[in-house]
């Protein structure tokens, strides 16, 4: 059995390991918060984008926009969404099973300093990783989608696609691997953003085909695409830091969990330590005095 003294030195970190992880778990919740309302904010910029295409849908020929040109798929372009910080339990790990999947050649563009670890240690190709702040500003989110909207126009890579983790719940977070470019239609695009924008985005049909677009549908078509690929582009990486939140949190409301219960048995220990010595003690102090006698 342990002494009283290591138990107590046991007991101590203990305690001040529980009192960091329940530290870590109130941030985190007041950040994933923050994060699902950052999400639910882009609903009034998808309404309003989903009236404009509305529009504009049965007025342009589709084909002529290179984001609708589908061509042969040589290599895959993939942007990998993971965190910059540990302790999220298996959220990264859980894409980094998916990446691991993917048999056929692709190139990876990275937001967050765990995924570029993971491609440069399994020798996949890395054309760029970028980092971005828990505000998730749309500035930020932007460079990452021109540079991925380059790579595809000039031809490095036949494919944009998004891997993050999906926000469903604070307990459930899932690897979700989405297909954004090329786009297959812009009826397609119109349902999508539907979807998000919520059940304001189909009133007042009529109204929308009131809409007169200069100089040119075509041309405003030309406009839209681009913003339609750095708001989705933006909205799953404002997904995926809400995730990123509530697997910290619940990580570590885990680990205090795990402290408190570890830190009754430690104090049970100690008890039966200290009475197992007094006990001791007394026998002790017994036996002298029947020696004596």
């Amino acid at each position: 059995m342990a002494s009283t003294r290591d138990i107590r030195r046991r007991i101590k970190s203990v305690k001040n390991t529980r009192q960091i992880t329940k530290a870590m778990e109130l941030v985190a919740a007041s950040k994933m918060k923050k994060a699902q309302q950052a999400a639910l904010s882009g609903r009034p910029y998808a309404e309003l984008m989903a009236r404009m295409l509305g529009a504009i849908a049965d007025r342009v020929e589709e084909a002529h926009h290179p984001f609708l040109v589908r061509r042969e798929v040589r290599t895959r372009g993939i942007l990998l969404v993971t965190t910059d910080k540990g302790l999220a339990g298996p959220l990264n790990s859980n894409l980094f099973k998916m990446v691991t999947e993917i048999t056929t050649p692709a190139k990876y563009v990275v937001i967050g300093r765990k995924g570029a670890q993971f491609i440069a240690r399994t020798h996949r190709d890395l054309l760029a990783d970028f980092s971005v702040t828990d505000r998730v500003a749309f500035s930020e989110v932007k460079v990452v989608a021109e540079f991925l909207v380059q790579q595809f126009l000039e031809g490095t890579v036949d494919t944009v696609e998004i891997l993050w983790p999906h926000f469903r719940n604070t307990l459930v977070q899932v690897p979700t691997l989405l297909p954004l470019l090329p786009l297959s239609s812009v009826k397609d695009v119109l349902q999508d953003l539907r979807a998000d924008a919520g059940e304001g985005a189909r009133t007042s049909q009529a109204a929308s085909q009131q809409m007169l677009f200069e100089p040119d549908p075509q041309t405003v078509l030309s406009a839209l695409l681009p913003l339609y690929v750095n708001r989705e582009i933006h909205q799953q990486v404002l997904d995926a830091k809400a995730s990123e939140h509530s697997a910290r949190m619940v990580a570590m409301k885990t680990a205090k969990d795990n402290a408190t219960k570890l830190l009754g048995d430690l104090t049970l220990e100690y008890n039966k330590a200290r009475q197992a010595a007094i006990t001791q003690e007394i026998l002790e102090i017994a036996a002298a005095q029947f020696t004596a006698a």
